[in-house]
């Protein structure tokens, strides 16, 4: 019996290695820890009632913006230790199998897991209040896409600690992919964690357009949509039509796994560069649901702090739909060396190509809007002034790469890996931090403290060049990807080595921004105008934090920039907050927190666990929780509340005088 406990506990957990055995005690101490501070203050009512049954937007959005945190930090420890293994010529630092699982699970963090709820955070934060709505238009649903997200997300990362971690490369192609050679669990952590948080990823696509549709304030046309919401628009448009891609896409190497199918399995009739099609028809799109937010965001803060109003705005609206549509007419650029041919080539370079015309139109927006502007260098105006040189060179390293007979050379070389992470972190990264300073004074009432963000962009832009540049010299002198190690005589130690001086640097950057926001929680200096930035759109005509239904009044728009046009009229921030200040108080509509969002997820991470370990004995009752909770939501009528006018009245007034 002990024998067989032996046995299986070696199989269930990951043995063998110091540093997983650093991280599993690492996990167990943190929650241990987390108990111990959740009883001792007796708060597991209050974080079960304020926090994991909140269907609030506002509330949804700051754990999205939580667990993005985390999985920056993990994903920064996985690119960190696979710096250290490269820094110089036959370092055994890591083991090569565990190298493997790292760059693995490094690409899927930091694009599923860091980028993504980073930006569904935003999204949830910012679009109801710039569009003067009082909530999203499906909250429950909005409530079960983020547990999807979370719980998909816990499944793909426990995978590091138990059964083993995916270990076939972010997009996971096949054979790689397949029993054949992945007979572990890794593969199958990797298909039901994305799996799961990639429904909820769907969701919230549809939740957003349905709420950016149904529910702007009146007046508020759609040329009259801040430029962000526009930007999560098209963005969301462009999830509903991806996202199906790649639940196919895994359902179908699930099928290949579990069940014996040859989709993917060349000596079974199956096809695996069909799986490299499906995947990138997702890949590529997905790279620009991630960025055109970051452009959105981009155009909130030129224009607020060059106090001008943003040039070219029906050409920025109309160079982020051909964007997204553009982007699905891309992916075969990825794998030019396949053999397609020359017309297939030929055509995907040059659809790769158009996609940069759009893309170049907003960058020279942004820089007109900025042309004698009484610009103000606050840390969100320098992130996205940094932005527009590093994606200016992504954006040229990507036209290179575009060029099929140029790209037979710097393919699968190092080269395309310092113009993806140009691009990734130039456009997305550098943009999501600079909405995140933007707007963290309307989540939390409270700005971050300045000097220490100073410290953390220079940290982090000059950590990035450091980093990255190298890297394309690398590519050039024929260093592939997915490289474990490499002799003396490769002639490589002196870059990577910078290369890794560069990483190093961005790591103690993320430290300042970790050390910034301690301090500033620590000596927070309220925002008492609700209006810290001087802002043009409607969020800033709210308290921060804004009240659980955000507008007592809805507002009622009539331009572009409503909020701003406001203050113009009226003189002041002071004149302008008591025009708008409603007149006539009515009940307010809301909706109940729900426990079910959270439980139906927690039995969906179960039953993908079973299907992980082929435990049909855990699937099955897993499974069948899902049902209860489906039916148990169908026959909940008691649903939402009014906020009574005292109430609102009350609420008021208490904000009214904090701003004072």
């Amino acid at each position: 019996m002990l024998d067989r406990i032996k046995e299986f506990a070696s199989e269930f957990f990951v043995t063998g290695d110091p540093l997983i055995l650093g991280a599993q005690v690492s996990i167990g101490l943190s929650m241990v820890a987390m108990v111990f501070v959740l009883t001792y203050f007796r708060k597991w009512g209050w974080l079960w009632r304020e926090w994991l049954t909140s269907v609030d937007h506002k509330r949804i959005g700051i754990m999205y913006i939580i667990c993005s945190i985390l999985m920056l930090f993990r994903g920064g420890v996985d690119a960190l230790l696979m710096r250290v293994q490269l820094a110089v010529p036959n370092m055994q630092f890591l083991q090569a199998d565990h190298y493997n699982a790292i760059f693995t699970t490094h690409g899927v963090i930091m694009i599923l897991f860091m980028a993504m709820p980073l930006m569904f955070g935003l999204f949830n934060i910012v679009v109801p209040l710039q569009i003067g709505a009082r909530d999203v238009a499906y909250p429950f649903l909005n409530s079960l896409s983020f547990w999807l997200f979370f719980w998909g997300a816990m499944l793909f990362n426990v995978s590091f600690v138990i059964g083993g971690s995916p270990d076939a490369g972010w997009l996971s192609y096949p054979p790689l992919s397949e029993l054949s050679h992945s007979p572990g669990v890794g593969q199958n952590f990797y298909i039901w964690g994305i799996q799961i948080s990639g429904i909820g990823s769907l969701a919230t696509g549809i939740n957003f357009i349905v709420t950016i549709i149904k529910m702007r304030a009146p007046g508020m046309t759609l040329m009259k949509m801040p430029m962000f919401t526009w930007s999560v628009f098209s963005s969301c448009v462009t999830i509903i039509f991806a996202f199906p891609i790649l639940t196919v896409t895994l359902a179908l190497l699930f099928l290949d796994r579990f069940f014996g199918a040859h989709f993917f399995t060349l000596d079974g009739g199956g096809n695996p560069m069909m799986y490299i099609n499906l995947i990138w028809m997702w890949g590529h799109p997905e790279v620009y649901i991630v960025v055109l937010p970051a452009f959105g965001i981009f155009s909130e803060i030129v224009a607020t702090f060059s106090k001008k109003k943003l040039f070219g705005y029906k050409s920025m609206v109309f160079a982020m739909f051909i964007i997204s549509l553009l982007s699905f007419f891309t992916w075969a650029h990825h794998f030019f060396t396949m053999g397609s041919g020359a017309d297939v080539n030929a055509f995907f370079a040059l659809t790769t190509m158009l996609i940069a015309i759009p893309t170049g139109v907003k960058v020279f927006n942004w820089l007109f809007t900025m042309f004698r502007g009484k610009i103000r260098f606050s840390t969100p105006m320098m992130w996205t002034i940094a932005f527009i040189p590093c994606f200016v060179v992504g954006g040229m390293t990507g036209v290179l790469l575009s060029v099929a007979p140029a790209d037979f050379q710097f393919h699968n070389s190092y080269f395309l890996i310092a113009h993806f992470h140009q691009v990734l972190i130039g456009g997305v990264a550098f943009g999501y931090f600079a909405g995140l300073y933007y707007w963290w004074p309307k989540m939390f009432g409270f700005k971050l403290n300045e000097h220490l963000g100073k410290w953390a962009f220079w940290l982090w832009n000059i950590g990035f060049y450091v980093c990255f540049m190298p890297q394309y010299f690398l590519g050039l002198d024929g260093m592939t990807r997915r490289t474990y190690t490499y002799d003396f005589d490769m002639g490589w130690g002196p870059l990577n080595l910078v290369s890794t001086i560069g990483g190093f640097l961005m790591g103690i950057g993320f430290l300042f921004q970790v050390w910034q926001i301690a301090h500033s929680i620590k000596f927070r200096e309220p925002d008492v105008t609700g209006d810290p930035w001087d802002g043009r759109t409607l969020e800033w005509s709210i308290p921060s934090p804004a009240p659980i239904y955000n507008f007592a009044v809805l507002p009622q728009v009539s331009t572009i920039d409503a909020w701003w046009e406001t203050k113009q009229k009226q003189g002041t921030q002071a004149k302008a907050a008591a025009a708008v200040a409603p007149v006539v108080y009515e009940p307010i509509h809301m909706p109940k927190n729900s426990a079910i969002p959270f439980l139906k997820s927690a039995f969906w991470f179960f039953a993908g666990f079973g299907f992980v370990w082929d435990w049909m004995w855990l699937t099955i009752p897993a499974l069948i929780g899902v049902g209860i909770c489906m039916i148990a939501r169908s026959f909940t009528y008691d649903t939402d509340y009014y906020i009574p006018v005292d109430e609102i009245k009350r609420t008021e007034a208490a904000l009214k005088g904090a701003k004072v």
